[in-house]
């Protein structure tokens, strides 16, 4: 079977080329390609069986149309996420998409932490700071995590790992999740309302959906604690940025971490600085001294990359022959 990845850097060439040499993988022949899957490269996959992608890349209903003129079957995700891919119009085609469900959630949740810790005590700042060889601590106070509330908003793999963080902070954790996890015996559910007025950390982990798009709005940060901590390491489109913006101006957070965002698509995982963003929430985010920003890396463990690829592999396998890995995601 023959699958071309699209948007490949080095390291996702690395980690998927050392598992060539488990027999296993015999029968997938690989092609690592520069290029984005979009509209504009799916004609690229003319005469593939395959294609992988990411997070990042466009496979509305035109790129889907394109990949099934040029006889691909299967589309591998090599990440969790798909809401960037018009699942019913690749039903209707026969394509098969298959996504990697769970990798290495510590990976995600211990970036998440991270930003909290880096956006609390201002490390960027300080960072800065001293390099200048300005060792001064104004505007570098924190607060302490220890005693403080938590609240996850999706309490899945990724968020249960979070929450074992927070609780190891020493901090009192709570949850609301469609779906109660048994194994979280110390967290207590609650609805988000509540959540969103106890909470002196809060802590995105959910998928992005119709449902919960821009879940986070003029109307939810109003119930927000004054001084509370946000982070987002999910989908950029829960928050709605122009309203957290807004609420920063307003001095509503104390501090905020952000590893996605709405504009990150076409300038996510690309060099950049030469260029003058064209994106004016963007370069407002990052002009405020208590907002911490990366570009969508939580996943970027060994770990994580190992993980990604053995099941998108498995994923590749298990199609090849006719068998179901379990990872199938259907159109609703």
């Amino acid at each position: 079977m023959r699958i071309l990845f699209f948007g490949t850097k080095p390291y996702d060439e690395e980690f998927f080329t050392a598992l060539l040499e488990d027999s296993r993988y015999g029968g997938l022949e690989f092609k690592f390609i520069e290029p984005n899957l979009t509209a504009e490269t799916a004609r690229l996959a003319d005469g593939w069986d395959g294609v992988c992608a990411f997070v990042n890349m466009d496979l509305g209903t035109r790129t889907i149309e394109l990949l099934h003129e040029c006889g691909v079957k299967l589309i591998l995700m090599r990440c969790a996420g798909y809401n960037n891919v018009d699942l019913a119009k690749a039903g209707e085609f026969g394509i098969t998409v298959m996504h990697v469900p769970g990798y290495s959630p510590e990976s995600v949740a211990e970036h998440a932490m991270a930003l909290v810790l880096t956006a609390n005590r201002h490390m960027h700042k300080a960072y800065i700071k001293c390099r200048e060889n300005d060792f001064s601590l104004s505007g570098l106070m924190g607060v302490n995590l220890s005693g403080k509330t938590a609240g996850i908003v999706g309490t899945g793999r990724i968020g249960a790992a979070m929450a074992r963080i927070c609780r190891g902070f020493g901090m009192k954790v709570i949850g609301y999740d469609m779906y109660h996890n048994k194994e979280l015996d110390f967290l207590e559910y609650v609805e988000l309302d509540e959540l969103l007025a106890q909470s002196d950390l809060i802590s995105l982990h959910c998928p992005l959906t119709e449902s919960n798009y821009h879940l986070i709005n003029s109307e939810t940060i109003s119930k927000m604690k004054d001084g509370v901590i946000l982070v987002n390491t999910s989908r950029g489109g829960l928050i709605k940025t122009a309203d957290l913006i807004q609420g920063i101006r307003d001095g509503k957070f104390f501090a905020v971490g952000l590893d996605v965002y709405e504009e990150e698509t076409g300038s996510v995982y690309e060099d950049m600085s030469d260029q003058i963003l064209g994106h004016s929430t963007m370069a407002r985010l990052l002009s405020f001294p208590n907002v911490m920003v990366t570009s969508h890396q939580g996943f970027f463990t060994r770990e994580a990359l190992r993980a990604i690829s053995q099941t998108t592999l498995d994923n590749a396998l298990a199609f090849a022959q006719g068998k179901s890995s379990g990872n199938e995601i259907h159109g609703q």
